[in-house]
């Protein structure tokens, strides 16, 4: 059994996650938060989400379809859960590379049968190969993940979490820190640093409970660890998600990177469309989004050119709209921040 529904996701609404879920971008362009984490470029995707997780969208102008599966056997699959169980970004199918994934897609084939289209992604997974690892090796990394998942507060070594999963420590340590570009003691870091979030951010607890929920004897500890982290105190972290009032900073200063990106590259202008010094609008974009606003403006950019190309707009034509002097400066631009030219990237939406 599964629940299909298509919607309109509420802007800046933290949308917790109850069961294995698909959404599928339909569409829309920003960026969109899961776990405290901003994730841009989306057009075109199939995210994959599990329980515990959260979904919030930074912009009102997506559209998509959420698919909740409930058959939860299936997804302790070793091969599914690759989907599901994120490493260091979100599982993700891109729908450009994947015909199959899209007839699986289309509303007449959601309404026989949309359980397959797991077995059908997870293929697709494999095929992009994230990792750039085999499946025997995926498997060793999946594992490790799991007993993270479990045992992130106990304070095990990265040896002894090795030990739990029965595979040679010196393999299985090197094996994730070659693919995954983390080692052991990064992963169970950032997965219990992200559990902290969560609690700091969503429940009422004080921080002393939450730090020795998550392990640390010493809040005074946990508080250093975690502003070493963020950049944040707890409290400051808790005051600046601010969960229940659902501050507009963020989409204010998204609206106005949507609207003028294009034409306008300077910070002082962005500062001064806020009423902030450049030094002020800085400091809040990375507290609150993790990232600059050049980076911000970069990728608001590249999202633009994948828009229009995939519309089947010339290169020059794309140059001319994003404001480059040349053609070869958008396509140098393009290919330094996308891993790709612009005439590849319109040449695999023809071929896939």
């Amino acid at each position: 059994m599964h629940k299909v529904e298509k919607f309109s996701p509420e802007l800046n609404k933290v949308y917790f996650i109850e069961k294995h879920t698909l959404f599928h971008i339909l569409s829309g362009k920003g960026s969109i938060q899961v776990d405290f984490k901003n994730y841009f470029d989306w057009q075109e995707k199939a995210i994959f989400l599990e329980k515990g997780q959260y979904i919030k969208f930074l912009s009102d102008t997506f559209e998509v379809r959420k698919i909740e599966f409930s058959n939860d056997e299936k997804f302790y699959n070793n091969d599914v859960r690759v989907l599901f169980k994120h490493l260091i970004s979100l599982g993700y199918i891109d729908l450009i590379e994947c015909d199959e994934c899209n007839s699986f897609l289309s509303e007449s084939a959601l309404a026989d049968n949309s359980s397959n289209i797991i077995d059908i992604s997870s293929k697709q997974w494999y095929w992009q190969n994230p990792f750039k690892a085999n499946k025997e090796e995926y498997q060793i990394i999946f594992d490790i993940k799991d007993v993270i998942d479990l045992e992130y507060a106990n304070n095990l070594t990265g040896k002894d979490l090795v030990g739990l999963i029965n595979e040679s420590g010196y393999n299985a340590q090197a094996l994730v820190k070659n693919k995954v570009g983390l080692s052991i003691k990064n992963l169970i870091s950032s997965k219990r640093l992200q559990e902290s979030q969560k609690q700091i951010a969503f429940t009422d607890k004080n921080i002393q409970e939450i730090s020795y929920d998550l392990g640390f004897k010493d809040d005074a500890y946990f508080n250093r660890v975690f502003k070493k982290s963020t950049g944040q105190t707890p409290k400051q972290f808790r005051e600046n998600f601010d969960f229940e009032r659902r501050d507009v900073f963020t989409q204010d200063i998204l609206e106005l990177l949507q609207k003028y990106h294009t034409t306008e590259r300077s910070l002082e202008f962005y500062a001064d469309k806020m009423n902030l010094s450049i030094k002020a609008l800085s400091n809040k974009v990375k507290s609150k989004m993790n990232i600059t606003i050049g980076q911000l403006i970069r990728l608001e950019l590249v999202s633009t050119a994948k828009f229009m190309l995939l519309e089947d707009e010339s290169i020059t034509a794309v140059s001319h709209t994003l404001g480059f002097e040349e053609p070869n400066h958008f396509t140098r631009f393009f290919k330094h921040y996308s891993g790709i030219t612009p005439s590849d990237f319109k040449s695999k939406k023809y071929n896939s």
